[in-house]
């Protein structure tokens, strides 16, 4: 019988060091693999709800919307600093197209404050009581979420942030709790997390990222896949402007009904005010809204 030698030893080295007989849960190739996607979507959803149910929360409030809405004081710093230099080089017109998206913005940073007032109103009435209902959830970026974020995080109380890889790197704003702030690969699964706990979805003006999430909300709700939760939609003049109900109604593709899905209001406490009526001072029910 042969006797193992210096050859036999460098195969052994070779067959332990191959991909091959790692463990599957450490082979980081075999993860990242075409063939591992429905993995990577079971573990999308298994890993937030392991957090979110060790930090027992019970329900949410989902606020949407831009990422590029400032706060009044960066809006307004942006704004003085474009003036000096619009002063100092006369006929600019790169500074020109600048200073108007400036004074765009500083118009726009209303949405940010109520979005950070509303946050911190939910929060300070759930929230102190020791309750986990109503947690405020975001996208976790900057803008409007930063906003919603932070006004939880001056109420001294615990928010979420669902942050998503893309091609230009978003970073977690600074207010989200930690424990609380996710990262998905996977847009689906992402929004499914938005909808688990959610008793009132709030949509404040953006793109095509906040319309798309407010047309599938409104498209579960009206086809019965989810119960029907407060949906509010902030900035009258905006949504106004932004999407025509009247004429979809007009042409026949939504009813009458379907706008009562609905309401659109401009200051947190009128948001408020819709959740309050909705609920009739009960607490939301705990269990799942989705199949």
């Amino acid at each position: 019988m042969n006797t193992p030698g210096t050859g036999h030893a460098e195969q052994l080295r070779a067959i332990l060091a191959h991909p091959s007989y790692r463990l599957a849960h450490e082979d980081q190739e075999l993860l990242a693999d075409e063939d591992s996607r429905p993995v990577r979507l079971q573990l999308e959803l298994l890993k937030p709800e392991r957090y979110l149910r060790r930090h027992k929360i019970h329900s949410t409030v989902v606020v949407f919307g831009s990422a590029r809405v400032p706060s009044p004081q960066q809006a307004r710093s942006t704004l003085a600093e474009l003036v000096e230099k619009s002063r100092l080089n006369p006929g600019d017109e790169g500074l020109s197209v600048a200073l108007a998206r400036a004074r765009q913005q500083v118009r726009q940073s209303c949405y940010y404050e109520e979005a950070r007032r509303f946050s911190e109103i939910v929060s300070r009435r759930f929230q102190q009581e020791g309750r986990r209902d109503f947690v405020v959830v975001t996208g976790g970026g900057p803008g409007i979420m930063e906003a919603a974020n932070r006004g939880a995080f001056d109420a001294g109380a615990r928010s979420i942030g669902l942050n998503i890889t893309l091609q230009h790197e978003q970073a977690p704003n600074p207010f989200i709790t930690p424990g609380l702030c996710f990262q998905f690969r996977y847009f689906g699964l992402r929004k499914m997390h938005f909808l688990l706990r959610a008793r009132a979805l709030v949509f404040f003006p953006g793109g095509f990222g906040t319309l798309d999430e407010l047309f599938e909300v409104l498209t579960l709700v009206q086809t019965g896949k989810v119960r029907r939760v407060p949906i509010v939609l902030v900035g009258t003049e905006f949504w106004r402007k932004a999407i025509n109900f009247e004429f979809l109604i007009e042409e026949g593709f939504i009813s009458a009904q379907d706008v009562l899905l609905f309401a659109v209001v401009d200051k947190a406490e009128e948001i408020v005010a819709v959740m309050h009526k909705f609920y009739g001072g009960k607490p939301p029910v705990h269990d799942a809204t989705l199949d």
